[in-house]
């Protein structure tokens, strides 16, 4: 266990808690909040729309956890690279929509119903295809950033 922080006027005394955690910034989890449930509404408004069974592919968790990993390449590249510091652009986009947009954990359970059923190929192709496409579309989002000229 490492030895506990000591203040600084007095070096025999452990500092207080307050002085080694991180403040807790109410707005940049509101905006956590905010991007997250908008993320998931939209997730669990596509899944609704397309049920699938567990011997086809799963159309609608793949195309959403695209879609984000390329929104998420997009907008950590952008915010960082081409606009102004915002304390709260990249939780409420990159934390909360994408966060809550992407579902990887619907694809483990998408997974092991593939599994269940004896599909053993389609979960690996499914699971191969999706980690391919995802840093795929990571990688274009971030190429497509940088390419494009801002005037300054």
């Amino acid at each position: 266990m490492p030895a506990p922080a000591r203040d600084s006027a007095n070096p025999t005394r452990p500092t207080p808690r307050s002085r080694i955690l991180p403040r807790l910034d109410r707005r940049e989890l509101a905006a956590i909040f905010l991007g997250g449930a908008v993320g998931t509404l939209l997730r669990a408004a596509l899944s609704d729309a397309f049920p699938q069974s567990g011997t086809s592919w799963p159309w609608p968790t793949f195309v959403v956890n695209v879609v984000a990993a390329f929104l998420l390449g997009y907008f950590v590249t952008r915010l960082q690279e081409r606009l102004p510091l915002s304390s709260y652009r990249r939780p409420l986009l990159g934390t909360g929509l994408c966060g809550g947009l992407s579902t990887f954990s619907t694809m483990q359970v998408e997974l092991l119903k593939m599994i269940d059923t004896g599909a053993y190929w389609l979960a690996l192709g499914y699971a191969a295809a999706s980690v391919v496409a995802g840093y795929g579309a990571i990688h274009f989002a971030t190429a497509a950033v940088r390419r494009v000229w801002v005037p300054r």
